[in-house]
């Protein structure tokens, strides 16, 4: 993304799991363990994720393959719930700041459990 260029990528693995993780330690990777054509689509219409992830000993090829290919046709939906959701990912990404979720009316986090009323010492090891 960094050059303006969208990507779209797949991880494979035995479960898919340890791969997802690994992935989304790139920054800007955005990754989703699939394990059907529902969660395939929802990664990129919900998430808008740019990387799969899926388990070479949970699927066949061919299913392996649906998944992508519903993937890769599937576009993000850019519904603002959405929208405001992966902005939040990224804002905690960049410095670690939460913001606050418009539905719960207050900000939870690091700063709101280290407050004075709170025996919670983020600095203790």
């Amino acid at each position: 993304d960094r050059a303006g260029i969208e990507a779209l990528g797949v991880v494979i693995g035995g479960s898919g799991n340890g791969e997802q993780i690994a992935a989304n330690k790139v920054r800007g990777v955005r990754a989703a363990l699939v394990w059907n054509i529902t969660t395939a689509e929802l990664a990129r219409e919900h998430n808008d994720a740019n990387v799969i992830a899926i388990g070479a000993r949970q699927h066949t090829f061919e299913e392996a393959s649906a998944f992508i290919d519903r993937f890769i046709a599937t576009p993000f939906s850019n519904e603002e719930r959405h929208v405001r959701r992966i902005g939040q990912i990224a804002a905690y990404e960049a410095d670690g700041s939460l913001l606050p979720d418009p539905r719960a009316g207050h900000v939870s986090g690091p700063d709101v459990l280290a407050d004075e009323s709170s025996s919670f010492d983020p600095e203790a090891g």
